[in-house]
């Protein structure tokens, strides 16, 4: 925790509903915490510690890169999503929560649902993405999808001069939710789809909605393409998969696409135009933050553009201190936060020398 500057973690513990949690709290110079909670079978309560820690730091950044008010936290809950889950456990989490006195928002995640942050909200305000009946945006998805979108239009721009993606070929590496809706937005802009996923039949509704090419999971590395577009699993960026590449941009919903940092590296080197995964998917991160001001989706998405402009400071940063992009991108999120940090300190002090006068 003092390695990375976390302020707190907070243990939770509930016999009765055999609720054992997590809930860790990076950084709140910029706003309250915000970040999912997540269900998973962890092997000890260390790794599980390991794994909030590292999740709610990876919130910072993110929220900080996309502009908003917000800090990073995260919770996790030891345990099997699929049998392990009762009304009791989400409601005292929520009381967890609201006993943190809005330091900490939470949302859903992996391994949790619309229904449980419902449950979660029977305790407390401070959750976001619960059902649309209380005001909630609903299904993220889209919303995602069009960030990913408006983040892939200024890459192009760097690498090709102009953001049109009109008769670009795009590889699609993953046709779910979240890419479904981004090949749509491709596709009524004009551009050639190569697609793959595991479920077969993404894959079938993709190639008959979009007139999209489908190709082995394998294979679509390495496909003659413009735009490579990582939209399932993480780590696709690697000693393997580099050299197959034959694309200029490499752009998509992806987390933590690069196995290593030394692949960041590597693709720079080479020339890539890589767009850092938190600061191109941070639509959804947007969207649900846009409800804590009372979902209005025009406002919403109209937030969610600005992903172009971040997309294009990440590169402006890369280029000014002749560094890899995803090294741009923390910079660019540490450059806020220091500056905030001060702007709030420099106020903390006047205070204080008013009060001591």
């Amino acid at each position: 925790m003092e390695k990375y500057d976390y302020e707190q973690l907070v243990m939770c513990q509930d016999k009765a509903s055999g609720l054992k949690a997590i809930i860790a709290i990076h950084d709140t110079t910029l706003g309250p915490a915000l970040g999912g909670s997540r269900m998973w079978v962890y092997n000890s309560e260390s790794e599980a510690i390991e794994d909030a820690l590292r999740l709610a730091r990876g919130m910072t950044y993110k929220a900080a890169a996309a502009g908003l008010n917000l800090g990073g936290g995260k919770t996790v809950i030891i345990g099997d999503p699929r049998k392990d889950k009762n009304e009791a456990m989400f409601r005292s989490l929520g009381r967890y929560i609201q006993g943190l006195n809005g330091r900490y928002i939470t949302a859903e995640d992996v391994g949790t649902t619309v229904d449980d942050m419902d449950l979660i909200h029977e305790e407390t305000d401070y959750v976001t993405g619960i059902s649309p009946a209380f005001g909630s945006s609903g299904n993220p998805s889209p919303v995602t999808a069009y960030g990913v979108y408006v983040g892939m239009k200024a890459t192009a721009k760097q690498a090709f001069g102009d953001d049109s993606l009109e008769g670009k070929t795009i590889a699609v590496q993953g046709v779910g939710n979240v890419s479904y809706n981004l090949c749509k937005y491709l596709h009524e802009e004009g551009a050639k789809l190569i697609v793959t996923d595991i479920n077969k039949e993404s894959v079938q509704r993709a190639v008959e909605s979009f007139n999209a090419k489908a190709v082995d999971i394998n294979d679509i590395y390495s496909v003659d393409c413009d735009i490579f577009s990582p939209n399932a699993l993480g780590a696709v960026i690697n000693d393997t998969t580099i050299p197959q590449f034959k694309c200029r941009v490499i752009a998509g919903a992806a987390n933590n696409v690069l196995k290593e940092e030394r692949h960041g590296d590597m693709i720079h080197e080479m020339g890539f135009y890589y767009a850092p995964d938190y600061v191109i998917n941070a639509g959804g991160l947007i969207n649900v933050a846009d409800e804590l001001l009372g979902y209005n989706r025009d406002r919403a998405l109209k937030k969610v553009e600005g992903i172009y402009q971040n997309i294009e400071k990440v590169f402006e940063i890369s280029s000014r201190d002749h560094i890899a992009t995803y090294k741009a991108a923390d910079r660019m999120a540490e450059e806020r936060i220091e500056a905030l940090k001060n702007t709030k300190s420099t106020f903390l002090r006047r205070n204080k020398s008013l009060i001591d006068r």
